[in-house]
């Protein structure tokens, strides 16, 4: 079924959840910065072990722009216990295994974007597997799942709205941080520091 996918400058759905530690996720409003809602595969995905490494190595860059990060993925809590959450993430992990969120957001399957990455993401994946050692382990709900990555302000609006094209393919950290990103971003990091 193709999900209804959002657009910049639209409003970004609420919700309430926990993350995988049992701590209530806060609204968009709470926070006074922006949020980056990343979603992923399932918590064994080398790729998105890969990613969640890339957002621990660059998180205190986020922390100095005004952004915190909120990481969904399609696994059960146990299971995000025994994979991706042994890498200690600073930012909390939700898990959605009943896919609300995903639903929600818009994000979607693709048997296309899964042979894209394998075909064109050799060396991504090599990285992530050989490298890094992130080996795939139990898989739940769709091995085709792509992800989907959400810069919302404050007030829930989004500001940015990236649909991976492929199982590896998110948002560009540079373009996040990056000075000729929206202007409302910039308006964002400075009432942060004042």
């Amino acid at each position: 079924m193709k999900e209804t996918q959002l657009k910049p400058s639209g409003r970004a759905p609420t919700f309430e959840t926990h993350d995988w530690q049992g701590n209530p996720i806060e609204p968009f409003g709470s926070h006074p910065g922006m949020t980056l809602l990343s979603f992923f595969r399932y918590a064994s995905c080398p790729l998105c072990n890969l990613r969640i490494r890339e957002l621990i190595t660059k998180h205190q860059q986020f922390l100095e722009s005004g952004i915190r990060i909120l990481a969904v993925f399609q696994s059960p809590l146990e299971r995000i216990a025994h994979y991706v959450g042994t890498q200690s993430p600073p930012f909390p992990l939700i898990p959605d295994p009943d896919l609300k969120l995903y639903r929600l957001y818009g994000v979607e399957s693709s048997w296309r974007g899964f042979a894209r990455a394998w075909t064109l993401g050799i060396p991504q994946v090599y990285r992530a597997v050989v490298t890094n050692g992130f080996l795939p382990g139990t898989m739940e709900n769709e091995i085709h799942r792509l992800p989907a990555d959400f810069l919302i302000d404050r007030n829930g609006r989004l500001i940015e709205v990236y649909y991976g094209r492929d199982i590896g393919d998110h948002i560009p950290l540079e373009h996040l941080f990056s000075h000729s990103l929206n202007p409302t971003l910039k308006m964002e990091r400075i009432s942060n520091r004042t």
